[in-house]
């Protein structure tokens, strides 16, 4: 739907436009939250359902031909009849659990900039709902995977999901790209991205108790496929690509979410991808530089320090669900503080947009530097290593409103194909952190080499956010703007905003 000259003129200025209350574009985050929520939910099941699907100790599990129980530790599952152990449990047993858990990681690797693209060229809608719709399918046929197939095509089933996942990220990155304006950018961006730690602290306890319950390990599986169906739904009935699209949008939210994002018109085609300006942009490798440093420091984190505190410590915390989840709830919580600080700073321009964003990137990153350094000292004190962990969680999330929302800045037109390109490239060098920590832990219960493994991380952070700092921008690309006669045109539409927007 297009706007005409004097539909503009009724918005005086931007602050006019701060529109109050709940809007559409508040309904497309909170759905984007859910979706996010889910598929970390659904990777994280994986690890709890392998606890009931099988056993590390023979001994503890009881075989009758109509019943089976399976038991580790706390967990205890029930499962069905027709899972029968020779169909699921001897095959699996002979195969790494960390195999299998990996796998999601390499169908999610392989589709990553491909899933950028389909974002931008199919639309971010279309995208996502389809790889909802896939994590379904994926969900409900896996138990039958796991009896008629084994572990091999236990492997297939979680590549397939690793590839539907792959296309999250773009695809949320391409929807906030159209539907953020830069004065509520960073807290809907923080909001959404909270899925991230609030979905494993839901679905961790949720999947230990279907596992529990009479329907067994198959049932946390059907449960995570009507969800992400339900998901998926909602992705499809109740989200728009644009402001223009969304058929109960108001005049008033839509020039408002315009009048810094720029017009967006349903009938224009997809633009061109300017590859070779993205891939020359200053701001574009801070990013990447950024992000490898946050990946690699996340996965030594949620990888290695549980099994630091295992082996050096005597603590197993992921047995322990409060000592796990505190940390992400934390996450969640700070990550509504520094959504809306950062947006009061832009908003009373007390800093630049450019100077918040590394603000916030220092925030989430010399914290968690320090605090590794910190973990490395620490005495052997459960409480104090718990502390140090929460504070750490807790201002590292701060890089939800610097790094991770920078692409938007640069780019709002081409934010899926930046995120997917940064998001590829830390992944891939992140995966390096349990390689090099198991090249340096030649002895897992030293505490000499786990030092080693923390300073790593810890020069990870600082180095890559002192690159971020100096190479960093938040200034919009000149590449980001329409070069098409007839895109031109629509912009003249919008004329009296731009004005204003000059005063």
């Amino acid at each position: 739907m297009k706007f005409s000259k004097k539909d503009a003129e009724k918005v005086v200025n931007k602050e006019d436009c701060d529109l109050k209350g709940w809007g559409c574009r508040h309904q497309q985050c909170l759905i984007l939250f859910f979706c996010l929520a889910t598929g970390y939910s659904m990777r994280a099941c994986m690890g709890v359902s392998l606890v009931a699907m099988t056993t590390s100790d023979a001994t503890q599990v009881q075989l009758n031909y109509h019943h089976t129980n399976l038991t580790s530790d706390n967990v205890t599952a029930s499962a069905e009849d027709d899972y029968k152990v020779d169909g699921v449990l001897s095959a699996l047993l002979f195969t790494s659990p960390d195999t299998i858990l990996a796998s999601v990681f390499w169908g999610y690797m392989v589709l990553q900039i491909p899933a950028g693209q389909l974002a931008h060229r199919l639309g971010a809608r279309r995208l996502l709902a389809a790889a909802l719709f896939a994590n379904a399918l994926v969900s409900f046929c896996l138990p039958w995977a796991a009896y008629y197939g084994g572990w091999i095509w236990v492997l297939v089933f979680r590549i397939t999901q690793g590839l539907s996942q792959a296309c999250i990220i773009p695809g949320m990155h391409t929807f906030l790209g159209k539907w953020t304006p830069l004065r509520e950018r960073s807290r809907l961006s923080a909001w959404t991205y909270g899925g991230q730690a609030l979905g494993p602290v839901v679905g961790l306890p949720v999947t230990g108790f279907i596992a529990s319950s009479p329907l067994g390990w198959p049932g946390v599986f059907r449960f995570y496929g009507v969800l992400a169906a339900l998901v998926g739904a909602l992705i499809w009935y109740m989200t728009a690509d644009t402001p223009a699209k969304h058929p109960k949008i108001t005049l008033a939210e839509k020039l408002y979410i315009e009048s810094d994002i720029g017009p967006t018109d349903e009938s224009t085609k997809p633009k061109m991808v300017p590859w070779r300006r993205i891939l020359t942009d200053r701001g574009m490798w801070a990013i990447v530089i950024g992000h490898i440093g946050q990946t690699w420091g996340q996965l030594t984190l949620y990888s290695e320090v549980p099994a630091f505190m295992d082996k050096v410590m005597g603590v197993n915390i992921k047995a322990n669900g409060l000592l796990s989840a505190l940390p992400f709830l934390v996450m969640w919580f700070t990550n509504f503080f520094f959504g809306w600080a950062a947006d009061k700073l832009i908003v009373k321009k007390i800093l630049s947009v450019t100077q918040t964003r590394k603000l916030a990137n220092c925030l989430g990153s010399i914290p968690a530097s320090v605090g590794l350094v910190v973990l490395a000292f620490v005495p052997k004190e459960l409480v104090i290593v718990e502390c140090v962990l929460v504070i750490l969680c807790g201002f590292k999330v701060a890089t939800h409103v610097g790094v991770y929302v920078n692409h938007i800045d640069i780019s709002p037109n081409f934010s899926g194909t930046m995120m997917s390109l940064s998001n590829f490239m830390s992944n891939l060098c992140g995966s390096l952190a349990p390689i090099v920590a198991g090249f340096i832990l030649t002895d897992v219960t030293s505490e000499l080499l786990w030092r080693q493994v923390f300073f790593v991380a810890a020069g990870m952070y600082f180095f890559t956010n002192l690159v971020y700092i100096i190479l960093g921008t938040a200034e919009r690309a000149d590449w980001n703007e329409p070069t098409q006669e007839k895109e031109a045109e629509n912009v003249k539409e919008y004329s009296p905003m731009l004005k204003m927007e000059q005063k």
